[in-house]
């Protein structure tokens, strides 16, 4: 029945899952002790599971009702063979939502979207004074949409230019509770910070009349989403301290008389990969410290995944790209008020509402996150298909 309405990869996918947990639950009810990494799985598990059992039931409602409307047809009962229809209806639309809430729960889930903050790196690129400024302004958007959704948005390290712009800059956005926007997501799993932020990795080009001239000019900004420790994880997700050089310095550049008086800045490197951190915002350097590690921490992790990523021969998401920075993903054309997605290849008016946030969606970020995450969706699903299809392959030629 299952395959009837979802396709045979996805219903085996799902039929296997359901074991499983029938599996672990057995093994842990015969043992009379639980081990972390079962209860773990079994937790992750537990939403298939308990869908798969409500589409059984619903399975054995529509058995039961077909029986009836066979007597109907043979008692040639008119009223009772028109329920039978009217309740069969209903029970194969409810059917139909809970595969989908399966086919949902059995796409591949990435961790980091549900359980970490985010680090944003932001530089200007192409453009002199105006991607600076344009920088400033993309700065500004995220932070109205990490506060539309109740994060904390802490500016971990920034280069201003002369007039207001932002040359580079780093920021970290935390918090718990999130939200499913932007996606279909599963009952009870909240997008985090990482999640919700991840599709704006890549370049931001914007077309535009500088103030101090009369021509369109083209400018460009890129932006790094990188996961990060929650606030509220374990400290073990840190990096440990004997792999970190620690070295502090007096900072440099404006900032009062303590930029020459102190030994404020903090330079961590990561001795094993050679990545470094440079903090000299705060005045502290007990926060200077604090903020360099998770910079450096969200640097290095997100140098391992994509390092075990690339060893596993695993390619660039085919139709999301693969969040680098030189990958142009948006443009913003101010003379046609319109900003276009070029991976969704979806297009919106009214830049200046979207970038203040003051939209129907959450600001810019929310603005995409559904075509995007439906995007992804679909990938996750066709990987599905495809792996099945090589592992059917596989068998064939034993």
């Amino acid at each position: 029945m299952l395959e009837k309405i979802l396709s045979k990869s996805i219903a085996k996918r799902i039929m296997t899952m359901s074991s499983r947990h029938g599996e672990i639950m057995e093994s842990l009810q015969s043992s009379n002790s639980s081990h972390n990494n079962d209860t773990k799985e079994l937790s992750a598990l537990s939403p298939i599971s308990k869908l798969y059992g409500d589409f059984q039931s619903v399975v054995e409602e529509i058995d039961s009702i077909d029986e009836l409307k066979i007597q109907a047809e043979e008692l040639d009962d008119a009223e009772m063979l028109e329920d039978c229809k009217t309740e069969l209806e209903e029970l194969q639309d409810r059917l139909s939502e809970i595969g989908e809430k399966m086919m949902e729960a059995a796409l591949p889930k990435n961790e980091d979207d549900f359980g970490a903050d985010a680090v944003l790196e932001i530089r200007a690129g192409t453009g002199g004074d105006e991607a600076c400024l344009f920088c400033s302004e993309l700065m500004s958007a995220y932070e109205k949409s990490a506060k539309a959704m109740g994060w904390k948005f802490d500016l971990l390290t920034v280069s201003k230019t002369d007039l207001g712009g932002v040359k580079e800059a780093a920021v970290s956005i935390s918090g718990s509770g999130g939200s499913n926007y932007g996606g279909h997501g599963n009952e009870g799993s909240a997008l985090g910070p990482y999640g919700f932020f991840k599709f704006e990795s890549g370049v931001h080009r914007v077309q535009r009349v500088p103030v101090n001239d009369v021509r369109i000019h083209t400018s460009a900004a890129s932006v790094a989403i990188l996961p990060a420790p929650n606030d509220s994880s374990n400290k073990g997700d840190l990096l440990p301290q004997s792999e970190l050089r620690i070295e502090t310095m007096r900072a440099s550049g404006a900032g009062g008389q303590h930029v020459n008086t102190t030994d404020s800045a903090v330079r961590i490197t990561h001795i094993p990969t050679g990545i470094t951190a440079s903090i000299q915002d705060e005045r502290s350097q007990h926060k200077n410290k604090a903020k360099a590690i998770k910079l450096i921490s969200a640097r290095v992790r997100d140098k391992l995944q994509a390092d075990g990523a690339k060893k596993r021969g695993e390619e660039r998401n085919a139709l999301l790209g693969g969040g680098d920075r030189s990958e142009r993903i948006r443009t913003f054309n101010y003379p046609q008020d319109r900003i276009t997605d070029h991976r969704c290849k979806q297009s919106e008016h009214g830049i200046e509402k979207i970038l203040s946030g003051s939209g129907e969606r959450i600001g810019l970020v929310g603005t995409f996150a559904p075509y995007l995450r439906d995007m992804e969706r679909k990938e996750l699903l066709a990987g599905i298909e495809e792996d099945e299809r090589i592992q059917t392959s596989k068998r064939k030629k034993k």
